[in-house]
């Protein structure tokens, strides 16, 4: 449960047991709430965790109001990787279920976004403001162009998903100077309804917060869908251009909002 007046700090890990914080978060909303795995998961340690994790910056919000261990103190998460991190380690995360092709021949600074996540008793409250206005100090510290991402509809049921998925793929498909597409081996075609079928009020309801936050910004979805067994998840490749970005959000990106 939050506590009724949360003391917040928001920062970059610089340290093993900050990592091992976020990583435990990860592990509490990724693995014991949505029922999650992966090959490096440490259940014993309760940390989610994978090969990627020393090449990303890690924006953690902290909670120092609450009473307990310092590593559960942590109550949201981004995963920031930028292009020439990539490039140290051979590839984006998301490019084992996206072609990024487009994107990283467009000549133009990349941020991948991933992991992102808050305990249930923060969310739909100030955390996420935080999280964002940090995110958009770290955009335009490092003169990012375009962000980008993997975002998931919880379960693997893609009948179940087709309303919504049907919707993204109408009425927010990337421009394709932007449209990654999901890998072909595991291509999901996420037009499923036609859209004069689609009951656009309950398909949108049963978008992810995450995702329709993106939208609201002017953010896009790429071509198709990836399902993810081993995190029980069906995923979506959220776009962000920052020159594409609605008038009205853009402000959150500019310098005059950083203090």
């Amino acid at each position: 449960m939050a506590h009724v007046d949360p003391d917040f700090t928001l920062k970059l890990v610089e340290t093993p047991e900050e990592l091992a914080a976020a990583q435990r978060l990860r592990y509490r909303v990724f693995v014991e709430e949505l029922g999650g795995g992966g090959a490096l998961v440490d259940h014993a340690a309760r940390l989610e965790k994978d090969r990627f994790d020393p090449f990303f910056d890690h924006l953690v919000l902290i909670d120092n109001a609450l009473e307990c261990d310092p590593i559960d103190r942590v109550v949201g998460v981004y995963r920031l990787l930028r292009d020439d991190k990539a490039a140290e380690i051979g590839q984006f995360y998301s490019e084992d279920e996206y072609d990024l092709s487009v994107l990283k021949n467009s000549g133009r600074k990349l941020l991948e976004l991933g992991r992102s996540c808050l305990l249930p008793a923060y969310r739909g409250g100030s955390a996420m403001f935080h999280l964002w206005n940090g995110l958009a100090a770290y955009v335009f510290e490092h003169e990012i162009e375009i962000l980008f991402g993997v975002a998931s509809f919880h379960g693997t049921d893609v009948e179940a998903l087709k309303q919504p998925l049907s919707l993204l793929h109408h009425r927010h498909l990337a421009p394709e100077d932007l449209r990654a597409r999901a890998q072909s081996a595991h291509y999901q075609s996420m037009n499923l309804v036609d859209e004069g079928e689609i009951d656009r009020r309950k398909a949108m309801l049963e978008v992810p917060a995450l995702i329709k936050a993106y939208l609201r910004l002017g953010g896009f979805v790429g071509d198709g869908a990836y399902v993810d067994n081993a995190f029980n998840t069906t995923d979506v490749c959220l776009i962000m251009d920052t020159e594409r970005l609605n008038a009205k959000q853009k402000a959150i990106y500019t310098k005059g909002l950083q203090s």
